[in-house]
């Protein structure tokens, strides 16, 4: 008989090691990239927006006064604010991603002084009586804030922020009477667009 002796175990050669160390590195990557980024963003919830959007911009036309026609845009902002408040909530908690912390936080504070300013403009141009720049101003302004806030986010969020944008510089440089046409297209047709393309991608 032979003597006991130890079993050798291979040694993992070089390549052998290059390629976990590789993948661990990967894997390191990946997991970094996912907490510094926003995915709650809904793209269900996007599309409901937009939807209401499209109807808003049907009842604002038909308004016979300026005040009336501000009160239908300020309802939909406020019913446009709840729906993306609740489908955030909901998307993130289906993907555990704390909303209000990391990612979110930057997100929501990088969207915040867009529409601050926005808000505050209006009443300035309101009360001045130069309500035909609205439509523009809220587009564009609406777009930089997803612009900003989507570098925090997945890569097709600032791409909606640019179109906002573009849409919003048109509406400017238009006749007053397109306003409610321009924001069916931007808070409507793109909203639902790439809320459609988000759902797709991205789940929610």
């Amino acid at each position: 008989m032979f003597p006991d002796r130890p079993v050798r175990r291979a040694r993992a050669g070089p390549r052998g090691l290059d390629a976990r160390a590789a993948e661990n590195l990967r894997f390191i990557r990946e997991t970094m990239e996912r907490s510094a980024s926003f995915t709650a963003v809904p793209g269900m919830g996007g599309m409901a927006m937009g939807a209401t959007a499209v109807a808003a911009a049907w009842v604002a036309s038909r308004q016979a006064t300026t005040a009336t026609w501000l009160a239908t845009w300020l309802a939909e902002a406020l019913a446009a604010v709840l729906i993306g408040m609740w489908a955030v909530n909901q998307k993130a908690r289906a993907a555990g991603q704390p909303v209000l912390t990391g990612a979110g936080r930057k997100f929501a504070l990088s969207l915040s002084p867009p529409l601050i300013a926005a808000a505050l403009l209006t009443t300035i141009l309101y009360r001045g009586g130069h309500t035909s720049v609205l439509p523009g101003l809220w587009l564009l302004l609406y777009g930089a804030g997803i612009v900003t806030a989507g570098a925090f986010s997945v890569r097709v969020v600032p791409v909606m922020g640019l179109c906002l944008m573009t849409v919003g510089t048109l509406a400017l440089f238009s006749p007053p009477a397109w306003g409610d046409a321009y924001m069916a297209v931007g808070f409507g047709g793109v909203q639902i667009l790439f809320g459609a393309v988000i759902a797709r991608r991205f789940g929610g």
